[in-house]
């Protein structure tokens, strides 16, 4: 059987890391493009001019070219302003779209990777999403090698708002599930892409590794010992034991068991679930694969500790458990409704089961019904878990 692990050359993380960005600059040349949103670079804009200062280096500028959109047209124009100032490498500063477009512009070569929030598990990985100029979806691009360095400022991600790195313990949250799914089914993973290609193209594929399994597999024991650990210290904006090593979970350990180890339902559920407005509206990527989880763990007859585990972490840290919560605003704490239509169910479990969805990494094959039951079972063991009963009798 083949298989197949990837991951970046190097990941570093600390406290004031971005001091060191020069160092690693110098290591390909003299000049770097920047990308990065005008909020990211105004928070981190000392520690980079020190940086250029100490290393003799220079971070050229994207302008105003990057706009927070990862589309063709500005990856063209990205990649002129490269060629045209010889820059030797590319640096990608903020959040999803700027890692996303700095992939694409790098296209496979010199690429440091320098996350301010731990949101996702995206920033190690050798894939990029692309979307039109008009924001909506167009591709899914894979590239020859992951980043060469991801650089992580623990200072920069401790001073985030909390609910970033609450995000990022959601995406992380369905690792180990998710490759677990995918050692069962024997399925192919993101790591045996050849480069340029989706899901559905190309012959050298991989199944992934015992190693890839054992990483998913702390990926979830570090979130449950030191999740919440870590929460309360990033609402404190401190940086300890918990926080780091929530962080390298959400970052590191969830991206390199995501592309070695597989995905499977719970973010096929994800891309289902966001064809609701209102869900995709209030909540970050990684609240919603959260709620996709627990809807993973039905759906496969999960035994009920484990289950049960996992409502309890999420209930802990302040992840969704139900469609109330994926309902809620997230700044009055005011929910519109609290469960889905006939009609949305079924739109939502006919995106997630299209046919390149990971929703078939699954064991065992899933139908729309299945979807729908299990989203609907997820929904009321969620509710009755975090809030009680929903009836009028009056006991609660």
């Amino acid at each position: 059987m083949r298989k197949a692990f990837i991951c970046p050359t190097k990941y570093v993380q600390g406290e004031n890391e971005l001091l060191n960005l020069g160092y690693f600059v110098k290591t390909f040349g003299k000049k770097a493009l920047l990308i990065a949103d005008p909020f990211a670079l105004n928070l981190v804009k000392d520690k980079l001019d020190a940086s250029a200062k100490k290393y003799g280096v220079e971070f050229v500028s994207c302008g105003d070219v990057f706009k927070g959109e990862c589309s063709r047209t500005v990856v063209a124009e990205l990649q002129k302003i490269a060629k045209a100032n010889k820059c030797a490498c590319t640096i990608g500063l903020g959040g999803g779209k700027a890692i996303d477009t700095s992939k694409c512009v790098a296209a496979g070569s010199n690429l440091i990777i320098c996350p301010t929030i731990a949101a996702t598990d995206a920033p190690t990985s050798h894939s990029a999403v692309l979307y039109t100029d008009s924001h909506e979806f167009d591709d899914y691009a894979y590239f020859r090698q992951n980043p060469s360095v991801v650089l992580i400022d623990l200072n920069v991600i401790a001073n985030a708002p909390a609910r970033f790195l609450v995000s990022g313990m959601g995406d992380a949250l369905s690792t180990y599930f998710e490759a677990r799914a995918n050692a069962q089914s024997c399925s192919n993973v993101n790591a045996g892409l050849p480069c340029g290609a989706n899901r559905n193209k190309g012959t050298l594929l991989g199944y992934g590794t015992h190693t890839a399994q054992a990483l998913a597999e702390l990926c979830y024991r570090n979130l449950i010992t030191d999740g919440a650990k870590a929460k309360t210290a990033c609402e404190n904006h401190a940086v300890t034991e918990a926080f780091e090593k929530i962080v390298e979970t959400n970052i590191l350990l969830s991206g390199l068991g995501f592309e070695s180890g597989g995905l499977a339902a719970a973010h096929a559920l994800h891309d289902g679930l966001t064809v609701v407005h209102e869900i995709h509206d209030n909540n970050f990527h990684g609240e919603v694969v959260a709620f996709g989880t627990i809807c993973q763990l039905v759906l496969e007859n999960s035994p009920e500790e484990e289950l049960y585990e996992v409502l309890d972490f999420c209930v802990t840290v302040g992840l969704p458990v139900c469609i109330r919560d994926l309902m809620t605003n997230k700044k009055t704490g005011e929910y519109s409704r609290d469960t889905l239509t006939d009609d949305e169910l079924r739109e939502v479990a006919a995106k997630t089961c299209i046919p390149e969805e990971s929703v078939h990494n699954m064991p065992f094959p899933v139908t729309e019904d299945m979807i729908i039951a299990a989203v609907k079972t997820a929904d009321a063991i969620g509710r009755e878990y975090k809030y009680g009963c929903d009836c009028d009798c009056g006991c609660h």
